[in-house]
Parts: structure tokens; C-alpha cells; sequence
């Protein structure tokens, strides 16, 4: 299964590969919104955990993006923010508060692709 993780902090790309390649997925990172499109054109996705606060295109228009292209597509907002109430992030199939404890992530993921 490939993961395509993406968020502006190098930081929590890294650690978020490392761990999901433990998991056995293929995991490919973008740092940035316009990073990630071209990942997602060239590369069979099957999971995106993407990030809503980025510079230049932020996580809701990628999303957007993705699922016109592919709407079966399962997304994952990931955010340090609770973003919860927020009507533009109800087109994702899952909402994850960015944390160092992978748990709820890894859950989310194996759900998602079950």
C-alpha cells in the first residue's frame, strides 16, 4: 500500500515515514501542497494524510484537488489544530491531531484501507 504523507514540517515527515515504514507501507513524503499534486499524478496513492496549514496551496484545496481527480481516495487531515467544526474539512474521511504517539494515525490508516 502506498501512503503519501504530507506536511511542511521536515520533522514530522520523517518521523511519520519512518514509522509507517515499519507498518510495511511505501511511503512517500511532499513538503508543500504543489509537491504532493505531483507525487499523487505519477504514483498510485492509496492514502494521503495531509496537512491543512501550509504555505502557498494549504490542505483544503489539495484535497479538493485529489478527490475531483480521484473521489474514492481516502484522506486524512492531519493538523495540530482542531479543525473539527469546520465544514471544508468534512470532504476528508478522517481527521487526526498531529502528535509524537502514532497510535491513532496507524489506526486510522488500517481502517481506512480495510
Amino acid at each position: 500500500m502506498n501512503v503519501l504523507i504530507v506536511d511542511d514540517d521536515p520533522h514530522l515527515r520523517k518521523l511519520y515515514q519512518m514509522e509507517l515504514e515499519d507498518e510495511n507501507y511505501k511511503v512517500f513524503v511532499a513538503g508543500s501542497g504543489k509537491e504532493a499534486l505531483e507525487i499523487f499524478e505519477k504514483e498510485d496513492i492509496n492514502i494521503v494524510t495531509l496537512d491543512i496549514l501550509m504555505p502557498g496551496m494549504d490542505g483544503i484545496e489539495v484535497l479538493r484537488r485529489m478527490k475531483e481527480k480521484k473521489p474514492d481516495l481516502p484522506v486524512i487531515m492531519s493538523t495540530a489544530y482542531d479543525y473539527r467544526d469546520d465544514f471544508s474539512v468534512w470532504a476528508s474521511d478522517a481527521y487526526v491531531v498531529k502528535s509524537a504517539d502514532m497510535t491513532e494515525l496507524k489506526n486510522t490508516i488500517k481502517k481506512l484501507l480495510s
